[in-house]
């Protein structure tokens, strides 16, 4: 719809007024940038009432496309189903266009809305529908396998551990002219959070997954390698380990596996926190890449 704007402009240019050309030159040239449309907008549709007024076939229909005359914000929101796993390849084929389109992952990691059945974001040792004896295999990392691309914004974010870099990071997303991905870490019902409160603790929740090294913040911005400079930064401070199988032992999720199978269950438990561990380790080198030559 903007290329079809500019085309119009152009088309109306051949005989308008000086200051109407050059409202829609500075427009046509900033047509992608969302702050500098809004400034232009105003005075350009005056310039187009006033043609239309004055009978430009161009004008005439300028006007009834004049609220695409600001540079509109599009984000498509769905959870980890829809994101990690029976949407991916969707999701993928988003990403891989290359438009300028964002995508807010809400990560409960279970097929929330049908019942609460495991997906690829189920991590290692919950419970789930089909993995009652607790999830034998590792969380897949989409974010990580996003910044594969390039030319992908990719972000993982907690709002109830640090606001400032979820603010950051969709800020961030919105101003990358080219595809982006959010993905938020977001308490479930199913999760069973056994915290006084409930589901009206979970911002309290993700504050406990970030600092026990459950869950981690970072960012991947490819304006930054544009610049010669590394484009992924760690946003989580260096987690307390300790405090890992308590966090578990949180939630219904977890305890649930060691009731029923006291055994397994902390070997799974290690296991998880080896993940994590790893998943961090992973980010440090990351974040350290020099990126100078």
């Amino acid at each position: 719809m903007k290329e079809r704007v500019a085309k119009l402009l152009k088309e109306a240019e051949a005989n308008a007024p000086a200051e109407f050309t050059a409202l829609a030159e500075e427009w046509i040239a900033n047509m992608e940038d969302a702050d500098k449309t809004k400034e232009i907008a105003p005075k350009l549709r005056e310039a187009i009432a006033a043609g239309a007024e004055a009978g430009c076939e161009f004008c005439k229909e300028l006007k009834t496309l004049d609220h695409y005359l600001v540079k509109r914000s599009q984000w498509i929101i769905g959870g980890d189903g829809a994101s990690y796993d029976i949407g991916y390849g969707g999701l993928d084929h988003v990403i891989a266009s290359g438009e300028d389109v964002n995508i807010l992952v809400l990560d409960t990691e279970v097929y929330s809305n049908t019942g609460g059945q495991a997906s690829k974001a189920t991590p290692l040792g919950a419970i789930a529908q089909f993995a009652a004896q607790g999830k034998r295999i590792r969380k897949k990392d989409l974010g990580m396998i996003a910044t594969t691309y390039g030319y992908v914004y990719v972000a993982q974010i907690a709002m109830g551990a640090d606001h400032n870099q979820t603010l950051k990071a969709i800020r961030e997303a919105e101003a990358w002219h080219g595809p982006s991905i959010v993905i938020a870490y977001a308490p479930c019902i199913n999760h069973g959070l056994k915290a006084k409160g409930g589901m009206g603790k979970s911002q309290a929740e993700e504050k406990k997954a970030v600092e026990c090294g459950y869950w981690h913040l970072w960012r991947y911005n490819p304006a930054l390698a544009e610049e010669g400079k590394n484009p992924f930064s760690l946003d989580s401070k260096e987690p307390n380990w300790e405090n890992f199988h308590d966090f578990l032992l949180g939630e219904v999720r977890y305890l649930s596996v060691k009731k029923a199978y006291p055994n397994e269950a902390e070997e799974l438990f290690a296991e998880a926190q080896k993940m994590a561990q790893l998943r961090y380790k992973t980010y440090i080198r990351k974040a350290a890449e020099n990126w100078e030559d």
